[in-house]
């Protein structure tokens, strides 16, 4: 997870809102992802698109089984969606979204049954940062007048 904190970092940096990815399998790194929405000029560059991507590429296949996904945000309905179509093993999240978080929070996609995939679900692991980091980038831009809209 500090890995995925400092690309949520990074991507604060270059004006995109501070979520960071990484993929794992086997406890090797296979792909890393931060949001590139506004840099991309692209609404499906979520940092966990990204990673599963790359992870995709990285291993030659579609279907991530063993992939742990870290993320510092609770995944959208799209990346959550993804997962469960990548059929990852195991997602592990930061700091949970109330408003628009899909495993868990506004509704959860990771268990729903009807789905063909389900998987296991860790919330919180350095939630506080992460939802600091998140709060301060989203202080700095109402500050600045920009009106950032997630």
């Amino acid at each position: 997870m500090q890995e995925a904190l400092a690309l949520a970092r990074a991507a604060a940096d270059a004006g995109e809102v501070p979520v960071g990815a990484v993929a794992v399998l086997d406890g090797r790194v296979v792909g890393r992802g931060a949001n590139a929405r506004e840099a991309a000029r692209d609404p499906t560059a979520h940092a966990e698109l990204i990673a599963l991507r790359e992870a995709a590429r990285a291993l030659g296949r579609w279907r991530l089984s063993g992939v742990t996904l870290f993320v510092t945000l609770e995944p959208c309905a799209m990346c959550a969606g993804a997962m469960v179509l990548a059929r990852i093993d195991r997602l592990v999240y930061a700091a949970a979204d109330p408003k628009a978080g899909a495993a868990g929070s506004l509704l959860d996609l990771t268990q729903d049954p009807r789905l063909n995939h389900r998987f296991p679900v860790e919330r919180g692991l350095l939630g506080d940062e992460a939802g600091e980091l998140l709060r301060s980038f989203f202080r700095a831009r109402r500050g600045a007048g920009n009106g950032a809209d997630g």
